[in-house]
């Protein structure tokens, strides 16, 4: 990637670790993902529909393409990444980081869903520690200082992913999303490099 930006996320053509009992691999998505993701996604709209949140003010949707170019754009500023978690070559979820502030504060805000067939198997909780070691500890990363995880408060689900990754509970964040037609409330739950010297995935793993 060109680097016109200082900020430029130099986004790696996957993240994986070695090893792992949950064998998944995050990786940048691109046109040709079109047909399998739409297939997931649809396939899961029910599933994902009542924690799917929309900008207020554009927010009309884009077509697949328009969003993967949208994508480039976010990494050129250093802004944002999404990835594909994929689980011996097939789509199973997605995850991103984004609203990244550098500067004094240096932080990031994950978002994941998984297919409902493979909800239960560790997939997200993997892929957020793999995030989170690439955003924190890589040098090719994006180098922040805190990782947050900020989930309604009847989503079950996700608050296990939030606890088992070892995230700690911030508070309640009063109308900080627009979910569904509303300001929603917001549990925060964060990350920082000292709760997992070793890495968030090392920690996951037991080691």
């Amino acid at each position: 990637m060109m680097r016109s930006d200082p900020n430029a996320i130099d986004v790696p053509r996957f993240i994986q670790a070695h090893g792992l009992h949950v064998p998944i691999i995050l990786r940048p998505l691109t046109t040709d993902d079109c047909d399998e993701w739409n297939e997931v996604r649809w396939r899961n709209d029910d599933w994902l529909k009542p924690w799917e949140s929309g900008d207020p003010v554009h927010g009309a949707s884009m077509s697949f393409n328009e969003w993967v170019r949208a994508m480039r754009r976010n990494e050129r500023n250093g802004t944002g990444v999404v990835f594909a978690i994929e689980h011996h070559g097939r789509i199973v979820g997605q995850i991103s980081l984004g609203a990244i502030c550098y500067g004094a504060m240096r932080t990031g805000v994950v978002g994941y869903w998984v297919d409902e067939r493979c909800a239960g198997h560790g997939y997200a909780p993997m892929a957020v520690t793999l995030l989170a070691d690439w955003a924190m500890f890589d040098p090719s990363g994006p180098q922040l200082h805190r990782v947050e995880i900020d989930l309604l408060p009847e989503n079950e689900r996700s608050r296990k992913v939030a606890l088992k990754v070892g995230a700690s509970y911030e508070g309640m964040r009063k109308a900080y999303m627009f979910v569904n037609g509303q300001w929603r409330d917001h549990e925060s739950y964060a990350l920082l490099p000292e709760y997992a010297p070793n890495g968030f995935t090392a920690r996951l793993m037991g080691e």
